[in-house]
């Protein structure tokens, strides 16, 4: 009797742990799977749609940040059909975010350096002529004092200006500019958000779907070539500190531009 007794404790105590383990992979199954916005009726799409990661930080499990990205990028990608460009070999170790190549990223999935679809007309357009220009100004105007008679601390001002620019350029073109999460929870949508078929989630008021970047940007203004990516909530104040920035810049370099010329005139 006391070995039935101690046997039937025994897997009594077996199937409870089988139930906690059955309980505790169904949470783990949970925390992978994303909810639908049909009700919870899958469709051809959410089939596609990617699986969250987790990452371990100290034993603990983490879901990584998936962003709402072009469906379409998506499939492109999925598929390896994606043109090959520039963006294939300069970028290729670079993670993509729909248009958009996270250089640098925390655990989490966050971007920490994130380069923009028109990257290549900032590098190749945008930061010569800044640098080409200062140079010209500064060489010819400023440093060759047996021209012009001016200060050498107007040397240092002109070159504190132009770093300045730079600094606020690079500030607006590789941070993230606002990237949203995909949310496809219905009661999102009861809260006011809307949905986006492009990027297959919904939407706060004020953001939008970048075509350029093929993303979802919280509060997106507009994509600007000069800085090579979108602006939006993350990187507006650092876009308005660079175009005020280069607009002083700008009127610097004239102003020292007419100073050379009436001073020639008079001489």
């Amino acid at each position: 009797m006391a070995d039935r007794n101690s046997t039937t404790h025994s897997n009594v105590l077996n199937s409870a742990a089988d139930r906690a383990a059955v309980a505790a992979a169904g949470d783990d199954e949970d925390s992978h799977s994303l909810p639908l916005p049909t009700g919870g009726r899958q469709t051809p799409s959410d089939l596609n749609r990617p699986v969250p990661s987790t990452i371990t930080n100290g034993g603990s499990r983490r879901r990584k940040k998936q962003y709402a990205v072009s469906t379409i990028w998506e499939r492109d990608y999925a598929e390896g059909k994606l043109p090959t460009d520039v963006n294939t070999f300069v970028c290729c170790c670079a993670k993509k975010v729909g248009y958009m190549f996270a250089l640098c990223s925390y655990p989490d999935g966050t971007p920490l350096l994130i380069a923009g679809p028109c990257w290549p007309f900032c590098a190749l357009v945008t930061v010569p002529l800044i640098l080409g220009i200062s140079f010209l100004v500064a060489w010819f105007l400023i440093y060759d004092s047996t021209k012009f008679d001016l200060p050498d601390w107007m040397l240092f001002i002109y070159g504190t200006t132009v770093g300045f620019v730079l600094v606020s350029l690079c500030c607006v073109s590789c941070r993230d500019p606002g990237l949203m999460e995909r949310v496809v929870d219905e009661e999102a949508g009861e809260g006011g958000w809307f949905w986006n078929e492009q990027v297959g989630s919904f939407r706060p008021p004020g953001a939008l779907y970048c075509r350029e970047c093929g993303v979802l940007i919280q509060d997106f203004d507009h994509t600007c070539p000069w800085t090579g990516t979108a602006i939006g909530r993350n990187n507006m104040f650092a876009f308005k500190v660079f175009v005020a920035s280069v607009n002083v810049l700008c009127y610097f370099s004239i102003g020292l531009v007419i100073w050379a010329l009436l001073d020639g005139l008079l001489s």
